[in-house]
């Protein structure tokens, strides 16, 4: 069994249904409302953890009920939350999404726990005892992650970045990732390259290879692109599904990825296994 550490955010998410998400001033009557585990740190541990990982979890929440929910549900799948802090005098991490009658969302999160996650769980020589792989996304502050790959560096550990939401990166963060994972929106930001097809989604993926030594791009319906530095990109198009919920898919990709990664699957085998595993999270309600 592979172990992969995830340092990361947990959301207490709210989930809207409506025809169509509001314009600027618009007030729109909605079909349903339900709650559910979220945050990417979250989502891709549990999606980790179900693909097979062994899965340990740094991170924040806050001493309310939303914290207890959220701790409850990475346990219940199997997770390591040792190294999950509770804060007495913050809130735990919250988001709303709202999803419309074609599948797609919008969402506001707000931080709060995990904009305050202890670094000093970070150096436990323990966590990283025969752990394959780190997974780091962008919903926590980036001294949290240099401080996380800078550590598993330390301990020979594969880091992989999902740049998401997108950012500017620090020289220091980018020295330390092996694996950069982004969407079409954040692979666009980061690398100037508009991505609407899998030709366009390969460019980006050669551009940003040159400053990373693995580069996937997920480009939601036509597919994923992915290549090494040094390599001219490739890419998978997508399996074709009847679309549900484009909610979570990303992360659902991610851990999948890692996992496969951290077995010794290669980049491309990995990236096969992932594409069909979030074609299967978009064709059901999540």
């Amino acid at each position: 069994m592979s172990k992969i550490v995830v340092a990361g955010s947990l959301h207490y998410d709210v989930m809207l249904q409506a025809h169509h998400r509001p314009e600027k001033g618009e007030t729109v009557i909605g079909s349903g409302c339900h709650f559910k585990f979220g945050g990417k740190g979250g989502n891709q541990a549990v999606s980790a953890a179900q693909a097979g990982a062994q899965v340990a979890f740094v991170g924040a929440v806050g001493a309310d009920a939303n914290g207890v929910f959220l701790r409850d549900v990475l346990t219940g799948n199997g997770i390591d939350i040792r190294r999950l802090a509770t804060l007495e005098t913050v809130p735990s991490g919250m988001s709303v999404a709202i999803s419309d009658v074609e599948g797609d969302y919008g969402a506001v999160v707000v931080s709060n726990a995990n904009n305050h996650i202890p670094e000093d769980a970070l150096s436990d020589a323990a966590l990283w005892d025969k752990t394959q792989l780190l997974i780091l996304q962008n919903e926590v502050p980036e001294s949290v992650n240099i401080r996380a790959a800078q550590q598993a560096r330390r301990h020979h550990v594969r880091v992989c970045l999902n740049a998401a939401p997108a950012r500017r990166l620090s020289e220091e963060l980018v020295n330390n990732i092996d694996i950069l994972v982004v969407n079409g929106v954040e692979a666009r930001d980061l690398s100037g390259i508009e991505v609407t097809d899998l030709d366009s989604a390969r460019a980006a993926t050669d551009k940003l290879s040159e400053g990373f030594p693995a580069v996937v791009v997920t480009a939601g319906e036509h597919g994923v692109a992915f290549g090494v530095k040094g390599e001219s990109a490739r890419s998978l198009p997508a399996t074709p599904v009847v679309l549900v919920s484009t909610h979570g898919a990303g992360d659902c990709f991610v851990g999948v990825l890692c996992n496969a990664l951290s077995r010794g699957e290669s980049l491309a085998q990995a990236c096969q296994i992932a594409n069909d595993a979030a074609a299967e999270h978009v064709s059901r309600v999540n």
